[in-house]
């Protein structure tokens, strides 16, 4: 029986990658068993028992950037943590441990170096963040997306993997029909899609917002993935518009049918995102949120736009300069198919496999 922890999470862009490993591990070995480790009260805590897998909840939060009281608790959570992290270890003695990032990854990990427990980094970002980069001497292996991480990692623990990305955007081959009747839209009619992630952007929407008369009088349709806080008050402003397939919703569960009817994807830069939009091969407008740790999601955009594979706007400029730069990359096929082709050439398949078949060896290679 291999037995595996898999640890980390906070949000989508570390959990589906998380569980996509996961579900790597399962089919391809017939005898695994997977325990999940998050922090208490973020997303994790729903979405990994949704997919149908046990997690154990660690009580640890991150440091505030800005002067906080919270920050004076978060060195006796962090040892509670690792406290904690030891009593999981010991209890589950799992063959290996996995850390996808999120709060809950650096108590876990550092643990499980603590008892010589064989331990690997999938680090998401063209830019790692400090957990990793102090943890990375005590794993045995590092999976990355991007090259160039021997300028953070130690060269020899790298392995070019890419990122795990949700099963169901894998193969869009005959899902635009439909997406097209899911989503109440016309054939015909370019679409854009939206998304803030699974938590949603405030300057992203804010900038739709501004923008929903410029689309509805130019028939282009939207699917719009607002979040929870902003789902009200996107409803109202198209609830004019919705014959002319504009459309707000607070959570897209059928990602794979967004992808497949889109034309234009508007997006963070979360290195999920970065990873889906290359393998789904969709032209994109990029607008990196600008307080993401160590300003990651800035690089993985620009890990795009440097090979003209997709375009970025600041945050800061994007009320200003979204709504033209999509009326222009919507009316400009040969501009829109350029950053489509550039981006599919960027594209890594199979991860999942890939990342399970490193944690098989590590767990095999101890034994």
């Amino acid at each position: 029986m291999l037995k595996v922890i898999i640890s980390g999470g906070g949000t989508g862009g570390h959990i589906f990658p998380a569980i996509a490993i996961a579900n790597a591990l399962k089919a391809k070995y017939n005898q695994v068993e997977i325990l999940f480790v998050g922090a208490l009260g973020k997303m994790e805590m729903e979405k990994v028992p949704a997919a149908g897998y046990k997690i154990e909840g660690l009580n640890i939060t991150g440091i505030q950037r800005n002067l906080s009281l919270s920050n004076l608790a978060f060195p006796f959570k962090l040892l509670q943590s690792v406290l904690r992290s030891r009593q999981i270890i010991k209890s589950f003695k799992p063959d290996v441990v996995v850390g996808v990032g999120g709060f809950a990854s650096g108590p876990l990990l550092y643990a499980a170096s603590q008892l010589n427990i064989p331990a690997l980094i999938q680090e998401q970002n063209s830019y790692p963040g400090i957990t990793n980069k102090l943890l990375a001497k005590r794993v045995q292996t590092i999976c990355v997306a991007y090259d160039h991480m021997e300028n953070y990692f130690p060269k020899e623990k790298l392995k070019l993997t890419g990122n795990p990305v949700r099963n169901d955007i894998l193969n869009l081959n005959g899902k635009r029909e439909r997406a097209l009747e899911h989503f109440n839209l016309k054939e015909g009619l370019k679409t854009v899609f939206v998304t803030g992630g699974s938590l949603g952007s405030k300057t992203i929407n804010e900038s739709i917002l501004k923008n929903i008369e410029l689309f509805a009088a130019n028939n282009i349709q939207l699917i719009w993935q607002t979040g929870k806080n902003f789902i009200g008050t996107a409803q109202e402003a198209v609830a004019k518009h919705a014959e002319k397939g504009i459309h707000a919703f607070d959570f897209i569960s059928k990602m794979d049918y967004a992808y497949a009817v889109a034309d234009l994807v508007v997006s963070r830069a979360g290195a999920s995102s970065v990873s889906e939009l290359s393998l789904v091969n969709k032209a994109a407008i990029l607008i990196p949120y600008p307080l993401a740790a160590e300003d990651h999601q800035t690089k993985n955009a620009m890990a795009l736009v440097n090979y003209n594979a997709a375009v970025l706007i600041k945050d800061e400029e994007a009320r200003q300069k979204l709504g033209e730069e999509v009326m222009d990359l919507i009316k400009n096929d040969e501009r829109r198919h350029k950053l489509e082709n550039n981006i599919t050439r960027l594209a890594i398949k199979d991860s999942a496999e890939v990342i399970a078949a490193e944690v098989y060896r590590l767990a095999t290679s101890k034994r």
